[in-house]
């Protein structure tokens, strides 16, 4: 196999990447952790976007933000009382199948924090609302504990315009965070790989099956509507999303 795909595959597989165990800040390509107990880094200015699925990983942040000096970023270790981290009803251009909140009454998620300044904002929506894959808004009404002993009742983030992915008509939790309470079941993303190419390509091999995803724009578009047609659209009723100026 030609190194290229080796190297896409990877990629493909290893969603959400690499997350650390503690609060983090990074700037340019690398990343520092935070000590335990070490106070919050200064956030005045900033806002608060929960980190649900690969956006916690400084590996993706540095993909994202690759280029201009982007200033530090803040990421903030948090737990999040009665959601859980599923996997959305869409195949990312990378190959992977990417992740949503959803709603779970006595579920603990285990996430991140991204403290954005309006300029890092504005290119984060770029990777995620400019693709058609996510809406932003603002979701109150929440428990969110953050390392620091900050607490916050509202927060700003990403859900998935496709809903999440369903089987037998539950959301499949992403195996690789760690959740207290869990009550859906869980994959890791080659578990689901498979999954999703048992529903849209039976018998094809699951390498064969995500390198096609990756090529093809118009295959990964047919094998994300036919994930949407069993979605589970997101049931959080104090979620507003925010209509975002061009």
């Amino acid at each position: 196999m030609p190194a290229a795909a080796v190297l896409a595959l990877t990629r493909a597989k290893s969603y959400p990447f690499d997350i650390p165990a503690r609060s983090y800040v990074y700037a340019n390509g690398a990343y520092e952790e935070l000590a335990p107990c070490s106070p919050m880094p200064d956030v005045s200015g900033r806002r608060a976007v929960l980190a649900v699925g690969s956006n916690q990983s400084p590996g993706q942040l540095g993909r994202k933000f690759k280029g201009p000096d982007w200033g530090p970023i803040p990421v903030i270790r948090a737990s999040l009382a009665d959601f859980d981290i599923v996997y959305s009803a869409h195949i990312a251009s990378y190959g992977s199948i990417p992740s949503t909140l959803h709603h779970c009454p006595g579920t603990q998620a285990s996430l991140f924090v991204n403290w954005l300044t309006p300029d890092q904002e504005s290119h984060m929506h770029e990777t995620e609302v400019s693709t058609g894959n996510y809406h932003f808004g603002i979701l109150k009404g929440i428990d969110l504990r953050l390392d620091g002993g900050l607490a916050l009742s509202s927060v700003y983030m990403y859900s998935s315009r496709r809903g999440a992915l369903a089987h037998g008509g539950l959301p499949v939790a992403l195996s690789e965070i760690t959740t207290e309470g869990r009550r859906w079941p869980s994959l890791g993303q080659e578990e689901i790989q498979g999954h999703v190419r048992d529903r849209t390509q039976p018998g094809q091999p699951v390498d064969k099956f995500i390198l096609s995803t990756i090529a093809d724009e118009k295959i990964r578009g047919d094998r994300t509507r036919m994930l949407k047609e069993e979605s589970l659209q997101f049931n959080y009723p104090d979620f507003t999303r925010m209509e975002l100026s061009s």
